[in-house]
């Protein structure tokens, strides 16, 4: 996911995307936790997601 795809978004929607990538980051510690994780990239990967979106909110409250 890239910043200027979430620049286009509402902020219902980013809240409702922020919402889901929070979800899969606790989907993916408890797979972690029990050992059934194999590519231990996606956590990486949704944790900047998660970053990017609350950038943009940010930016977007800000103005």
């Amino acid at each position: 996911m890239k910043a200027s795809e979430l620049k286009g978004k509402d902020q219902a929607a980013l809240a409702k995307e922020l919402n889901d990538l929070l979800k899969a980051q606790f989907g993916l510690r408890m797979q972690i936790a029990t050992q059934q994780l194999n590519n231990t990239a996606q956590l990486k990967k949704v944790r900047r997601d998660i970053a990017r979106v609350k950038t943009v909110i940010n930016q977007k409250d800000a103005k």
